[in-house]
């Protein structure tokens, strides 16, 4: 046998419609060499026997017109891919060294960009605006810019993904912007580099705090903590009046920092969730911390992209009724992936749990209903903006 670290993860990955996309302590797993493996059930096949896998493939280097195309190490990893994707389960997956690669960097808030946030305006790719300290903002791109072209080609109706796909790159490498502002055109060039996006954005509406939570991932925990200790100083001088924790478009992460998050919120000892296996004995997570904010005035907002350990928090705030939640029904997450490296770099999520929530609900494929249901109309080829933000404006009329 050969030991590998994994960590408890839940999450899901998801489509980044902006330039940014998506710890829990290391244990350890077990893997289990084909030789070892005896199968089970009434459709046994000899593993050992992989005449017809070597027939296949020779076949397909023989007779396979594009002779380029033949690449051993992509059919390698295509044929690990295809043997874990036939248990029909999404969150189960393996994943190349390179996609192993970026999904940690994801994790950890890294990518490789100009450092912009992106959004349609009449159908139009725009700059929301640009990050602190970014390749973009030191180029001179402000917010509000209209990119009309990406190397040389016309930006006139591309969906946001494109403009992202397009934008982003390796460090070191340029891309050419031709923006408008003013009804003026010009154009920059722009070093691609490493952005560290942050998991926590703390702002303030008058007199209430928006805390807005972009993942649950490697730094969430110490954001959380210097946003927390900023809103409770404020909460102490009555400053402020209560508190909007935005989970909207929060794909998840680590099972472990959801818990955290919420013991923030919560007494010792309530439960924020229950997890289930049929390999391991269940588990309860409670709260074993002294929060900060427990007496805080709260209302949470979540959507349709509200997935994973976002519905852990926002529906044990829910259940333990410290919280109303606001906006659209989730996602609907409701199982548990073990994180594994593997050989060559490469790793396997798996699905090892579920979770249940402290009323006892399992949320898998239906999702969270919010107590006061908004819906966001924009009118097409636009994107929110604060004035159009229909469920914050609700979620802080409710603590007004």
């Amino acid at each position: 046998m050969k030991n590998f670290k994994f960590k408890l993860v839940n999450f899901i990955f998801f489509l980044a419609f902006s330039v940014f996309l998506f710890g829990g302590g290391y244990k350890l797993g077990q893997y289990r060499s084909l030789s070892n493996f005896q199968a089970s059930g009434t459709n046994k096949i000899s593993v050992s026997n992989f005449d017809l896998f070597w027939e296949v493939w020779g076949m397909l280097e023989k007779k396979y017109i594009d002779k380029k195309k033949v690449d051993p190490k992509k059919m390698y990893f295509g044929a690990i891919k295809g043997m874990v994707a036939s248990l029909d389960d999404p969150y189960t997956f393996f994943l190349t060294p390179d996609e192993n690669r970026q999904t940690k960097d994801d994790l950890q808030g890294k990518f490789e960009g100009i450092g912009a946030q992106l959004g349609l305006k009449e159908s139009r790719i725009i700059v929301i605006a640009p990050l602190k300290q970014s390749p973009a903002e030191k180029a001179g791109v402000r917010a509000g810019d209209l990119i009309n072209e990406v190397d040389g080609a016309k930006t006139n109706g591309w969906t946001l993904p494109q403009a992202v796909s397009k934008i982003r790159g390796p460090k070191g490498t340029k891309v050419k912007l031709t923006l408008e502002r003013n009804d003026k055109e010009f154009s920059v060039t722009i070093t691609r580099d490493q952005i560290i996006v942050a998991s926590v954005e703390l702002s303030f509406n008058k007199n209430i705090a928006v805390l807005k939570l972009n993942q649950f991932g490697e730094n969430t925990n110490e954001e959380w903590d210097k946003a927390v200790s900023e809103i409770q100083n404020k909460w102490i001088a009555k400053q402020i009046k209560g508190m909007v924790l935005d989970l909207r478009d929060n794909p998840g992460g680590y099972l472990e920092s959801s818990v955290y998050l919420a013991s923030e919120f919560l007494p010792q000892g309530k439960l924020v969730v229950k997890q289930e296996s049929t390999v391991s004995e269940p588990r309860d997570y409670l709260v074993e911390r002294e929060g900060k904010l427990k007496d805080i005035p709260l209302t949470v907002l979540i959507n349709k992209g509200s997935a994973s350990a976002s519905e852990i928090l926002a529906g044990s705030l829910r259940d333990h009724k410290k919280a109303k939640l606001v906006g659209e029904k989730s996602f609907g997450k409701g199982s548990v992936q073990e994180a594994v490296d593997l050989n060559q770099g490469a790793g396997l999520h798996v699905t090892v749990a579920k979770w249940i929530l402290p009323n006892g609900d399992w949320i898998n494929s239906k999702g969270i209903e919010p107590d006061i249901k908004i819906e966001n109309k924009i009118s097409e080829g636009n994107t929110l903006t604060n004035e159009t933000d229909k469920q914050l404006e609700k979620a802080l009329e409710l603590l007004k």
